[in-house]
């Protein structure tokens, strides 16, 4: 390796891009790519309010679905919001049927006795792991001090009384009032007990009503309006074209290359770049657990297209510093100057495009809606790709391609100078015969 390649892997740019690509590796490899559920499967659930709201009460109706289904154990799922009466939820890897009576139910909790309201959803503090025996559910939770109280007093003297439990109006349980709570002893334990038909049911009773009043009740009712699933056999198959296109993308690129330059030691560097490139992305999409789905490949694709131009913009700029370097003689200043030339074209036109993607951006995630939310997580991964290639890579391509494209340019031979001395004696002898 000769002096000039030491210096270029010395090179705090050049060391920055291995450090990432190794990190980047890491993330991949210990946190894996969060897959949409485009590639995963998945469903894609509107929900509708029964009012318009505010900002504030939005804010916590999506919040509180959002706990929801991460205590059911939804991992991959995205709550957003969609105008002021719609909410979209996009779950991967779980069916609909599996979590609509988590989402689709407001969650009102009430605790009567006769007609009086003996305790409500409020005034829950903990929530604990439901039971199951035979074909009867049984969830456990605990009221505050207050409650216990003011249910020892609605309670005092109705001992064998019903105590009839709802949830968002409707009747889910109905024990007896036992001698103690009858007498005004307060306590602050109290329990659900949900008959079903079968084990499975009451499994299923028992699991989302424990979630229903861990998460607590939404402020206004919802309604499921809409469903839309993508099986994992369809979401596999996304992910097998996505492949494909990305490789034929490839091939086309090299062909490209090739008859561009007609040469092709400068495919190898392009296509590398573009492969790192992809590979810095999924790193930070894995680091900050970004959902990867079509829209998101389609940014992936758009940011690499922007980088290869880049590459060949910085090529052709470099050729043509090579050519003025080898006419004026001057090593290395033409190129130099003709790659400061190309960043500027290179900047320009990121500056361009994240400019037209953040607008995208933001209205993604203010709004929320399906196409727009599509978009959103488009104009997300281009900004991502055009940053990382800006400041990352395209540096690194522009020193590698100025190292491997650069002719030593040969100097003149020097030329010898006669001493002052020998000139002055012959000047002397000329003027010497002059004379004579």
């Amino acid at each position: 390796m000769n002096e000039g390649w030491k210096d270029f892997f010395k090179d705090y740019r050049v060391i920055l891009l291995i450090v990432l690509i190794l990190a980047s590796i890491a993330s991949i490899s210990v946190y894996g790519i969060q897959e949409g559920l485009d590639l995963k499967g998945g469903s894609m659930i509107q929900i509708h309010l029964a009012e318009s709201v505010d900002q504030t009460t939005m804010n916590k109706v999506t919040a509180v679905l959002d706990k929801r289904l991460n205590v059911f154990g939804v991992k991959d799922v995205q709550v957003r919001q969609s105008g002021n009466q719609d909410v979209i939820i996009s779950i991967a890897g779980v069916q609909p049927d599996e979590v609509a009576n988590v989402v689709g139910t407001p969650g009102k909790f009430e605790a009567k006795i006769g007609n009086e309201t003996a305790l409500s959803g409020t005034d829950i503090t903990t929530v604990e792991s439901y039971q199951v025996q035979g074909t009867t559910a049984y969830v456990p939770f605990k009221v505050t001090t207050e409650a216990a109280q003011k249910f020892a007093q609605v309670a005092k003297g109705k001992a064998g009384q019903p105590v009839d439990m709802y949830m968002d109006g409707k009747l889910v349980s109905s024990p007896t009032l036992s001698e103690d709570l009858a007498n005004g002893v307060a306590s602050t334990e109290v329990e659900i007990q949900i008959p079903a038909s079968t084990k499975d049911e009451a499994l299923k009773q028992a699991k989302s009503t424990q979630i229903i009043l861990e998460s607590g009740a939404l402020p206004v009712k919802v309604s499921i309006v809409g469903v839309s699933s993508v099986s994992a056999e369809l979401g596999s198959q996304f992910k097998d074209s996505a492949l494909v296109a990305g490789l034929i993308a490839l091939i086309v690129i090299a062909i490209i290359i090739i008859i561009r330059y007609r040469t092709p030691k400068l495919v190898l560097p392009i296509i590398f770049t573009s492969l790192v490139e992809l590979l810095l992305i999924l790193g930070v999409a894995s680091i900050i657990k970004w959902n990867i789905d079509l829209a998101a490949i389609a940014g992936i694709i758009a940011a690499i297209g922007t980088g290869v131009d880049d590459q060949i913009i910085i090529t052709d700029e470099v050729l043509r510093g090579e050519k003025l370097n080898e006419k004026s003689r001057r090593k290395r200043t033409a190129i130099k100057m003709k790659i400061q030339h190309a960043f500027f074209i290179v900047f320009a036109s990121a500056g361009t495009l994240v400019a037209a993607m953040l607008p995208l951006a933001y209205i993604g995630f203010s709004r929320g809606t399906t196409g727009i939310g599509m978009l959103s997580g488009f104009a997300v991964t281009t900004i991502i790709g055009v940053v990382i290639g800006v400041f990352i890579t395209r540096p690194v391509f522009a020193k590698f391609i100025e190292k491997l494209l650069h002719k030593e340019v040969p100097q003149p031979a020097p030329v010898k100078e006669k001493t002052p001395g020998k000139k002055g004696k012959k000047g002397k002898k000329g003027k010497k015969s002059r004379k004579r």
